[in-house]
């Protein structure tokens, strides 16, 4: 027995065309985009009278695959919540980035909050963390050569 791999990583959001278009205009590719609903995707995820829309972002090389889901019903009652980067439980994703400087003030020019400017860690990457819609949590770092 063995894992082979992380397959992609899930994110629940409301405004699924805002959060696609962000990561689009990071420079993910759409893989896929499906609806789901009916009493199996019930069972599978453990709620009722589920129905949701999802698009499939991955890297042009196929090795990275997130998956943005908008749930129609149930909704949350919650809402949206800001965490913060010491929020308890899956917090971030990091992309392995070239040019952290021309991606960082791309974003910042389009309204993007930047947590703090770019960071070089010792002698090996330069990082920096951004919030992107609805509060997702991003890290990119540039390996330094």
């Amino acid at each position: 027995m063995k894992i082979n791999r992380i397959d992609h990583v899930s994110i629940n959001v409301n405004d699924l065309s805002e959060a696609k278009a962000f990561f689009l205009d990071l420079g993910l590719e759409v893989q896929a985009e499906w609806e789901l609903d009916g009493e199996q995707l019930d069972r599978i995820v453990g709620l009722n009278d589920v129905k949701t829309a999802c698009v499939g972002l991955g890297m042009p090389d196929g090795q990275a695959w997130i998956e943005l889901v908008k749930f129609y019903t149930p909704s949350d009652e919650k809402d949206i919540q800001q965490p913060f980067a010491n929020t308890l439980g899956i917090r971030h994703i990091c992309f392995a980035v070239e040019d952290i400087e021309a991606i960082v003030a791309k974003l910042k020019k389009k309204g993007t909050e930047v947590f703090s400017e770019i960071q070089q860690y010792e002698e090996s990457y330069k990082l920096c963390y951004v919030r992107g819609p609805e509060g997702i949590i991003l890290e990119l770092a540039e390996k330094i050569r």
